[in-house]
């Protein structure tokens, strides 16, 4: 009887952490990127990451944005579903967590509406644009029939997953995804909405910017991480493009905005929502721990 009292006396500072451990004052909101959903055939996009986080005392909700728009487009939807949440919450801001073409989304909402904002964090975000993106559109020409048929797919592709997440009524437009990632459609979206922007490219920009919004970034560099995974290859093949280290589809330097919590992890570009079904590198953090300790991050800045 005393071995289990001295047990129990021993385990109650980690029942302690767990208990309310990513309880933050405002409400997250996580948000998705591109031919993502909130939640297609019963499967999350931000796999398992949801129940983690609202399991230890967070408010969580997912949105739910078109999966091919411009950034601009996607951050019209996305405001007014945090117009709802603080509705619903009676909140007075969010923490914004946005993955991929979700990155730039989240910031322009934070731009736009920095008093409903908190927080926003990106993870593996293309805020200056990607690569790959980059590729594409050299090699496929404005107008040409190249350009028509790939879009085609891409709306097709687009459209199922919105039928089936049940978004169907969202607008779809892939074209207008495809000049947002690009370079040159990422600089021309950082000069309409700079705030958490580094000084220099690969630099870490501020922890709070002017608006009064906190900024966070995150991503990995590793493609291939798990060879069970049926993704992966397809990761390393696309990785193999980019000029600097990268996740499959985001360079890290482009990852970068406010505090730059960590870049060396070694995920690749669907790892860092825990897919393929929670499949990532056997010796690496698991990706749902990484939300968790943001959560908590979130909660000692009074968040």
């Amino acid at each position: 009887m005393k071995r289990w009292l001295l047990v129990l006396l021993c385990a109650l500072p980690i029942l302690g952490q767990a208990a309310g451990y990513t309880q933050t004052r405002y409400p997250i909101v996580l948000v998705h990127g591109l031919f993502g959903f909130d939640k297609l055939l019963g499967v999350d996009y931000f796999y398992g990451i949801p129940q983690a986080l609202t399991r230890d005392g967070a408010r969580v909700y997912v949105a739910k944005v078109s999966a091919t728009e411009s950034s601009e487009r996607r951050g019209e939807q996305l405001l007014k579903q945090v117009q709802q949440v603080l509705a619903i919450t009676g909140a007075d801001k969010i923490n914004l967590i946005g993955h991929s073409h979700g990155g730039p989304t989240i910031r322009y909402v934070a731009s736009v509406a920095p008093e409903l904002v908190a927080s926003a964090t990106s993870v593996g975000g293309a805020n200056y644009g990607s690569e790959i993106a980059d590729l594409v559109r050299a090699k496929v020409a404005p107008g040409s029939v190249t350009e028509k048929l790939a879009m085609a797919a891409a709306s097709a592709l687009s459209g199922v997953i919105s039928l089936l997440s049940g978004a169907c009524q969202l607008p779809q437009d892939p074209l207008a995804t495809l000049d947002a990632l690009t370079s040159a459609g990422a600089q021309r979206f950082n000069q309409r909405y700079p705030e958490g922007l580094p000084d220099q490219y690969c630099g870490e920009g501020p922890l709070q910017a002017a608006n009064g919004v906190y900024y966070f970034s995150w991503s990995g560099r590793g493609n291939m991480t798990n060879i069970l995974d049926p993704v992966d290859p397809a990761l390393a093949l696309t990785g193999s493009f980019f000029s600097e280290p990268n996740d499959g589809l985001v360079g890290v330097c482009s990852s970068h905005l406010g505090k730059v919590i960590g870049t060396g992890y070694r995920m690749n570009h669907l790892d860092e929502v825990n897919q393929s079904f929670g499949i990532h590198h056997l010796f690496e953090t698991d990706p749902v721990t990484l939300y968790r300790q943001h959560a908590n991050r979130l909660q000692r800045l009074g968040l």
